[in-house]
């Protein structure tokens, strides 16, 4: 068994991978990557850390996505030259990781401009290499444009759907109203929706709207009704100008929409083709609504997509919930919380999300328990090698708490109380009331900001905990939301929706309906090609004479005839 780097050497090779997601949004997950000189216990602890995250270290003669720059500049120089030398529209980012001194000379390679904020593009040696220092502070530029620039470069699946309902004409005329996070990779989203020849509209929570990204969207001529500032009856009314457009189909993340449709704009509904929900947590009252009948229109279920589901929920929202958690922790003084490397740290929920979460936590060597009332699921965790306890017991101990449920007052206010004080509480995704922060408020809890997106919530007695984001999804609420290759997945099946909306809206219950496979097994063919890998065809049964039935018969004990 390898032997675990020391806590002060593991906390730089956290610090260096999280700084490096946060400048480039980008998964660690999935992705080919070397590590180059430096102290050889510095490179093993990054390839550990990488690897243990889901990356994998490349062969020598193997191209890689990611070049892990250490030790000697001038090395790195030649080995950034050799790795430039791919096919057109492979990205590589190389990360000067160093960790006293920078390790790549970026004037080595001709001039550098800035692709978004923390990557610089290198045109002079390829339009496909970036890099990034892990050694600069992180930029704060809200530079919406290139960071939509930079989202739609890296989401090749959602361009090429795209492309093709442009060209079999399906959206012409077609209204579609987009209710979603709102930040670059929704942008792209949106904007490859009316190139390809929809009317979009465009509308987001307060907590998940970056205004810059809004602002870039009203200038390229969509409306947009979202403010990062606005009241709860602002928010409300947002939402029902958006509705007022008439959509023909909406795209939901929570269902908030769909709901508001049935509540207060039903008539809308003998118009609209159906929508699309990409949460658990936004099915779980539709399902409610289907099983009493009072669904209107059908929804597909692209939360439950196969493509969608793992690398959305377990990959994408495991990294960006963790990263954001610790990077807001990073931003606190030592003495204000409990969180330290070799930790403990507790995931409430171990669905998709909370495996994500949790598989996170434990490659930076956190130490977690897992709570689920699902004996299950609570299994599959103990299989996992995570401790497993009921949820108020195990938060008395822990530095950390995540919830992964994605159900209302899953952090209640028991719970609360029982957490250890200064531990620090976060929310993965997040659902309304998911934190009983009201609750608190009425047993004389008082909520005190410490830093942005940090609030210490105090009780008279003077128990406290730290809570993140307001008790909201911390990925979407204090981040970029999850990584840009995940979000081009999961808008890949939100595009598969829309075709078979488009297609066969009028004959689909008005029910929760299933995402077609051909959609999953599409999406997962052209990400692999756009990650350079080659998959094995589908095995099919030989081909059965149309005149014989299939033969069922054992043949374990010899020739049954």
């Amino acid at each position: 068994m390898p032997q675990r780097p020391d806590p002060e050497r593991a906390a730089w090779a956290s610090a260096a991978v999280r700084r490096s997601a946060a400048a480039t949004n980008l998964l660690v997950a999935g992705r080919a990557v070397r590590v180059l000189g430096g102290d050889p216990r510095d490179a093993a602890a990054l390839a550990g850390l990488l690897t243990a995250l889901g990356a994998r270290v490349a062969a020598d003669d193997e191209p890689v996505d990611q070049l892990w720059c250490l030790g000697d500049p001038d090395e790195s120089t030649a080995a950034v030259e050799r790795a430039a030398d791919r096919p057109r529209g492979a990205t590589l980012v190389v990360v000067d990781a160093g960790r006293y001194a920078p390790a790549v000379d970026e004037d080595a390679f001709g001039p550098v401009a800035p692709a978004r904020p923390g990557v610089l593009a290198v045109p002079a040696l390829s339009d496909d290499v970036f890099l990034v220092s892990t050694g600069r502070e992180p930029e704060h530029d809200p530079a919406a444009a290139a960071r939509i620039r930079w989202a739609r470069r890296s989401m090749p699946v959602s361009r090429a759907l795209t492309a093709d309902l442009r060209d079999d004409g399906l959206l012409r005329g077609t209204r579609v109203l987009v209710a979603m996070v709102l930040e670059p990779k929704t942008a792209v989203l949106s904007l490859l929706l009316r190139d390809a020849g929809a009317d979009v509209v465009v509308y987001a929570h307060a907590d998940e709207t970056d205004d810059a990204v809004a602002a870039v969207l009203r200038e390229a001529g969509l409306p947009v009704h979202a403010s990062s500032t606005a009241s709860l009856a602002e928010q409300h009314a947002l939402a029902l100008a958006a509705l007022d457009t008439r959509p023909h189909v909406l795209l939901d993340d929570g269902s908030h929409l769909i709901r508001l449709t049935h509540q207060e704009r039903p008539d809308l509904l003998p118009t609209m083709l159906g929508a699309a929900e990409e949460t658990t947590s936004g099915l779980r009252p539709l399902r409610v609504m289907a099983e009493r009948g009072t669904l209107g229109i059908p929804v597909v279920a692209v939360n439950d997509a196969r493509t969608k589901t793992v690398p959305d929920n377990r990959y994408g929202t495991g990294q960006s919930t963790v990263f954001a958690t610790l990077d807001l922790v990073d931003g606190l003084p030592s003495g204000a919380h409990r969180v330290r490397p070799g930790g403990t740290a507790v995931v409430a929920g171990y669905g998709p999300v909370g495996e994500g979460v949790a598989q996170v936590l434990a490659a930076l060597g956190l130490r977690v328990t897992v709570a689920d009332v699902d004996p299950v699921r609570a299994l599959q965790a103990r299989l996992a090698g995570h401790a497993v306890a009921p949820l108020v017991d195990a938060v008395r101990g822990a530095d950390l708490v995540v919830s992964a449920s994605g159900v209302p007052d899953t952090i209640d206010h028991a719970v609360l109380r029982a957490c250890a004080a200064g531990a620090v509480v976060s929310v993965a995704g997040g659902v309304d009331r998911e934190v009983a922060l009201v609750d608190a408020a009425t047993a004389g809890a008082v909520r005190a900001a410490e830093a942005s997106h940090v609030e210490r919530l105090t009780w008279p007695d003077g128990h406290q905990v730290v809570v993140l984001a307001g008790g909201n999804g911390v990925n979407t609420s204090a981040a970029e939301g999850n990584p840009v290759e995940v979000m081009d997945l999961s808008f890949a099946v939100q595009l598969g929706a829309v075709r078979m909306l488009l297609e066969r809206g009028d004959e689909l219950e008005r029910a929760v309906v299933p995402v077609d496979p051909a959609v999953d097994e599409a999406t997962a063919r052209a990400a692999l090609a756009a990650w350079g890998s080659r998959h094995a065809p589908p095995l099919r049964p030989a081909a059965q004479p149309a005149d014989r039935e299939p033969d069922v018969r054992t043949h374990r004990f010899g020739d049954p005839s």
